[in-house]
């Protein structure tokens, strides 16, 4: 393990043309100071746990002090922002540090988030506060947990510094860390700007980073887009399997590699509905929980629109090969996601009727039923009898609904002879115990903004470590949400 010194930088971002981004130092918050830090993301990038309680690791990120190996910059980038296209966007309040490279090869950007205005800022002060970075620091670390792509955090910086929002909040950073932060964004901006051959090299810069298979290839843009489909796809599918809504699907905010990219307005679903909005800001439902997979669709046109210039010479052609893949998207989507249905299902082999089955199971359970709770019951279900089930049964409004679904359910699961014991451990391993439900985050942020305590992120975050096991001495924690949590909301300020 090294110190932090010790680190080795290798910028390859900053090697691309001054277009790509704008130079920038992190301004320091007043009196920063460190919140949590997460040993598991330092071990990726090899540095001792112990430096965290140095000085010098705080004065590193905070711009006091600079490592001679970052060289920070603010990533420049467009996007549709609520379906409407906005022409310059960047990093307004974050800052790439620098790229760390282990000694696996693996690259890592160290991304810091609430570093103070840039050049993208659009008058903003560039701040994040500690409410959404606590947020941020806990869900990105639950969603690594299930096993869902996404961006992670380093740590967890606090201060005495006043933040204005709806309110006067206390500032905060997340140094995030991802093998890329790059956006379908980036590509729309130097689409929109006509800088084709700036398009070009950031997507040779992407070949030749993250898929390096690809490289020499003639159809590698075509290629390239073929793989983010696939990711995208596969990410929304897991995001619907756990119930979770992003919030604020804005095509800036989607991730090149397939990751969970901005921590915002997210929400998972208690009781479930599947129209759930999560985002108080968004008033059309643009971004609801069952609108996720369109979006993405949505998203990804916006990326092959940009890709374009580099899919064929003919313009015509480039269009027709796009929308060939894109038409693929909705199949790659539905495989995905039935898979996954399947395994909460605790569904050995794929059957006609599968689909339809956990379709209704979800028509059951909406505006009825807590998704997580009761499908966490469900890996419980007794196929040999009724009345082992009445507690399942009890959970949902229209017990004779589903009397008839649980007959459904155990018919099919006869027809693979399924055995009830080895299927429960199964489904237990697809359906959390744990979440991070609005209101367990909510009770961390009011125990560290009144109080200066911080004990309940702590306690958060190694819960989340292990969503799928029992953790019996935690149990109240998977109870479902209080009477008060519905009166939470969480907006584009979050």
């Amino acid at each position: 393990m090294k110190s932090l010194e010790e680190l080795q930088f290798h910028n390859t971002y900053a090697r691309l043309p001054d277009e790509f981004f704008n130079r920038v130092t992190p301004i320091p918050l007043h009196n920063a100071h460190l919140i949590s830090f997460n040993p598991a993301l330092a071990e990726l990038i090899e540095l001792a746990p112990d430096q965290a309680s140095r000085p010098e690791f705080l004065e590193y990120l905070l711009g006091t002090k600079r490592h001679p190996g970052m060289e920070p910059l603010a990533m420049c980038y467009s996007g549709h922002q609520f379906g409407v296209y906005v022409p310059r966007l960047g990093d307004g309040r974050a800052i790439l540090l620098g790229q760390l490279k282990n000694s696996k090869g693996q690259s890592w950007d160290l991304h810091l988030k609430g570093s103070g205005p840039t050049l993208y800022s659009r008058g903003a002060d560039g701040r994040a506060v500690l409410r959404s970075s606590i947020r941020e620091y806990l869900c990105s670390e639950a969603m690594h947990s299930l096993g869902i792509p996404t961006t992670r955090a380093l740590c967890l910086i606090g201060s005495d510094e006043p933040v204005y929002r709806e309110t006067v909040e206390a500032g905060a950073m997340v140094l995030r860390m991802a093998p890329s932060h790059i956006r379908f964004g980036h590509f729309e901006y130097f689409y929109y700007t006509n800088q084709h051959h700036h398009l070009k090299t950031l997507a040779d810069y992407a070949i030749t980073t993250h898929w390096p298979e690809l490289t020499g290839r003639e159809d590698r843009y075509l290629a390239l887009l073929d793989d983010v489909i696939s990711r995208t796809a596969r990410l929304i599918a897991q995001w619907q399997g756990v119930g979770f809504a992003h919030g604020v699907m804005n095509s800036d905010n989607m991730s090149l590699l397939g990751l969970t990219l901005d921590y915002g307005p997210f929400g998972f679903i208690d009781t479930f509905d599947a129209g759930f909005i999560c985002n108080h800001s968004d008033h059309h439902g643009r971004y609801a929980f069952d609108r996720q997979p369109e979006i993405g669709l949505f998203n990804l046109t916006c990326l092959a629109q940009a890709l374009l210039p580099l899919l064929a010479v003919e313009p015509e052609q480039a269009a027709e090969q796009a929308r060939a893949l894109l038409g693929e998207y909705q199949q790659r989507f539905l495989d995905a996601y039935h898979v996954i249905a399947r395994r909460k299902l605790g569904l050995r082999e794929q059957q006609p009727g599968d689909e339809l089955l956990w379709h209704d199971l979800l028509n059951l359970l909406q505006q009825q039923a807590d998704y997580t709770i009761f499908l966490r019951m469900l890996c419980d279900f007794d196929s040999t009898t009724g009345a082992a089930n009445t507690p399942l049964r009890d959970r949902v409004l229209d017990r004779a609904a589903f009397d008839a679904w649980a007959e459904r359910y155990r018919q099919r699961l006869q027809a693979e002879q399924s055995n009830d014991q080895e299927r429960c451990q199964r489904m237990k391993q697809a359906n959390p115990k744990y979440i991070l439900r609005n209101y367990l985050a909510e009770q961390a942020i009011r125990a560290a903004a009144d109080k200066h305590d911080y004990s309940e992120i702590e306690t958060l975050l190694d819960l989340l470590r292990a969503p799928y096991a029992e953790q019996p001495e935690r149990e109240k924690y998977a109870a479902a949400p209080p009477e008060w949590a519905q009166r939470i909301e969480v907006s584009c300020s979050s």
